[in-house]
Parts: structure tokens; sequence; C-alpha cells
């Protein structure tokens, strides 16, 4: 069923004004600055959508347990990509040690036992009540990400060990189901943020490590690292200003999140559609 008029409209004017497309080159610090207003608006008119096209949706509800973690084996892959962008390229040789790495994106709820726990501040455009318990919480800084990991004897993925767990096995592939985008699998040129496992799983059991928010790395971002990164379990420039994102939003086209993508935000940069997941070491 086709969205109504007035949400694509608002989606149109949305995205020209507060989508940041590495295309662009705009520069990072300006990351989607809207207002809680607009975020409100925007909600309530995706509320309506998803009311007129899914009408099991209503049945995603409640915090659940979603403190499940994948075992990610260890294993050598291609990094980055040929036919990228510049700062996706060269393709180079990577090992990994075996990792855990968490189901998908750490949600509103988890983050709120997090912030009942420790004080921690709420994220930017934190709206207990419009925002969903299961949606992947947005608007966290890399910091805030840090600290969430940090507090359940976690870490942030470094951005070799992301790239290798969306590729779920794949080789050379695009996406992490296959060559071609498949909107089965993650949500991209979509209308807004959908509850975690919505969408089918792609390699390895995860879910959406490819769209729906971005996901931030533990690495300092340099467009020219793949000339000189270590073959085995890089972990990014020992210094920088911008901190490694990861994997598209909802928002994004095709292109945008394809599994060699990468992105950029300074550490302190929050945005709505910028989020995370947690990884483990194997001892």
């Amino acid at each position: 069923m086709h969205s109504p008029f007035f949400v694509r409209f608002f989606y149109m004017e949305f995205t020209n004004n507060l989508v940041l497309y590495k295309t662009h080159n705009l520069p990072a610090q300006s990351l989607y600055p809207y207002t809680i207003m607009m975020k409100k608006a925007f909600l309530i008119l995706i509320g309506i959508a998803m009311c007129c096209s899914a009408p099991g949706y209503a049945q995603q509800s409640g915090y659940g347990d979603h403190s499940a973690m994948i075992l990610v084996p260890g294993g050598k892959f291609s990094m980055g990509a040929e036919d990228g962008d510049p700062d996706e390229m060269p393709a180079h040789a990577v090992s990994i040690d075996s990792f855990y790495i968490d189901l998908h994106e750490v949600t509103i709820g988890q983050y709120k036992k997090f912030m009942d726990a420790t004080g921690h501040q709420p994220p930017l455009y934190w709206q207990p009540e419009l925002d969903r318990p299961d949606d992947p919480v947005g608007g966290v800084s890399w910091e805030d990400a840090a600290a969430y990991a940090s507090w359940l004897g976690k870490r942030l993925p470094t951005e070799a060990e992301w790239e290798y767990a969306a590729r779920g096995g794949s080789a050379r592939e695009k996406y992490p189901w296959g060559a071609a985008p498949d909107t089965g699998y993650a949500n991209f040129k979509s209308f807004g943020i959908l509850p975690v496992k919505s969408l089918k799983p792609s390699g390895y059991g995860l879910y959406d490590m490819i769209g729906n928010v971005w996901e931030w790395c533990a690495d300092w971002y340099d467009s020219a690292y793949y000339d000189a990164s270590s073959g085995k379990s890089p972990r990014g420039p020992v210094t920088g200003t911008h901190k490694v994102l990861r994997g598209g939003a909802w928002y994004c086209d095709a292109k945008e999140v394809r599994v060699t993508n990468r992105f950029f935000a300074l550490p302190d940069a929050k945005s709505y559609n910028v989020g995370f997941r947690c990884v483990k070491s194997v001892k």
C-alpha cells in the first residue's frame, strides 16, 4: 500500500534538509541539525504510515531479552573494494580473531537500563512517550556508545571486525546476503527506523548490519588508512579527529549500504540516525 501523500512529502523535505550524504562532501560537524519538534512530527507521520501499510506491526512491543551475542569465527577476508569509493581502496587481505557480536543494534530499552543503572545522560532526541523500546537507540555519541559497551564488559567493534561480521562469510559480495540490494534483509530507502529483528537475518544470523541506523566503530577514520592497514586484526589509525561509521541507515540508497561503504563523524556528534552494537573478544 502506498504511503499517504503528506508522509511522502514530509519525508522528502526531511531528507533534503537533514540527510548527510558522503557524496555531497558536507562537513561531519553539520550532521543532521534538526529540532525536537521536527522529530515529533516526523515520528507521528511515520506511525500513521505504518498503521496504513503494516497491520501486524503492532505485535512488536516490549523490552524483551535482546542481550544475545553471536560468535563470529576468526578467519581471513578481503577488506574494501576496488570498485568502491576512494576510501574503500585498495582491497586488502585481513585476518580477524574470533569474537562475539550483538545479534542486533542496541535498543532503546537496553539503553534505558544502562541509564537507570548509571545515571548516564539521555541520548539526544530522547522521547520515551514516542519511542518504541525495540527501536535501535539513536542520538548517541561515540563516547556514549563506548560508555555503554564498557558498562557491560564489552567494546565497540573495530572497523575490520564490523565489515567481517557484516559480510557474513561471503567473500566479495556487495551486500551481506549477495550481489543485489534487497529490502527484505535491510531497512534502507524507507520512511523511517524499524524495530530490531523486523527483517530477515543475514550471514551469521545477524540482524540490521545494513541499514536502519549507522553504527559507530572503535576506529579513528582516515580516508587513506587502507594503504597502510595492518593485515592482522587492524585497529585503525592511532589518532584522528573523526570516528568511523558503518552500515548506512534507513534513508540511504543502495550504494550507501554496500558492506564496504565507509563514513565518519566527530566523536561527540549525535544524530537520530546513528546507533551502535557491541562486541566482545573471545578469551
